[in-house]
């Protein structure tokens, strides 16, 4: 089952979206938890990190969608954002907090229903990459979920791994540490870095904002990064 939420201040076209979800469901051979809010405000009152996918009206008033964006992905990396609109200039601002795409109002059902099998697309494809591995640390075992991994650091032959829950070090190689996240989310920004693209949150230049982190991005490695990182934005990013 996926869990969707619809946040959209006109009722006409709340219920809109509603039944085509219901009839895409139908269709389709999948199951839907639907749930509904008025505006931002009401989705922001007490949000928690336990949607697939937000189909997002940007133009609400008191908070609009945009705004409410950038608060939940301060709350919640994961979820995939589909805005809704009648301005296209406005949907293409929403690439900056990690939109997959746009929804243009009005939108009929065979348009509606190719943007849904996009967003089921980008759920299955995150949920592929969640996976976990075991650091075999110096006073013992550590089991953690390769997205709570920032990136991993080498130095005078031990790895760094720098994650949410802190700092862990062990004997290793860069080549092995790479097998071990064998995943299109972890790339290289140069010889020294293994960064997991879920957490970069900009690039300027030759750095990459990596959490709370700024790492130098090599002039080798710069191609191949900036290419891995578009992608896994879903060829949306706008550098």
């Amino acid at each position: 089952m996926y869990h969707i939420a619809i946040v959209e201040d006109e009722p006409e076209f709340s219920m809109q979206l509603q039944q085509y979800l219901e009839q895409y469901q139908r269709e389709n051979n999948v199951e839907f938890k639907i749930s509904v809010f008025c505006d931002g405000a009401e989705i922001l009152k007490s949000y928690k990190a336990e949607y697939d996918a937000i189909f997002m009206d940007i133009e609400m008033p008191g908070i609009n969608g945009m705004d409410a964006a950038e608060k939940i992905r301060e709350m919640d990396e994961e979820v995939v954002i589909m805005f809704i609109t009648n301005m296209a200039q406005y949907a293409l601002l929403g690439y900056s907090v990690g939109a997959l795409d746009f929804v243009m109002k009005p939108v009929n059902y065979y348009t509606f229903a190719m943007k849904v099998r996009r967003v089921l697309k980008r759920i299955k494809k995150r949920e592929s990459w969640q996976n976990t591995i075991v650091l075999n640390l110096p006073d013992g075992l550590k089991k953690i979920d390769t997205k709570q991994i920032y990136f991993v650091e080498i130095q005078n032959r031990l790895l760094h791994y720098h994650t949410t829950e802190g700092e862990y070090v062990l004997k290793g190689t860069m080549q092995g540490a790479e097998q071990m996240l064998e995943t299109d989310t972890f790339v290289k920004c140069n010889h020294w870095y293994l960064v997991n693209l879920r957490h970069v949150k900009e690039v300027r230049k030759n750095i990459a904002v990596v959490g709370q982190y700024e790492l130098e991005i090599s002039r080798r490695n710069k191609s191949a990064f900036m290419q891995a990182l578009t992608e896994y934005l879903g060829e949306h990013i706008r550098m």
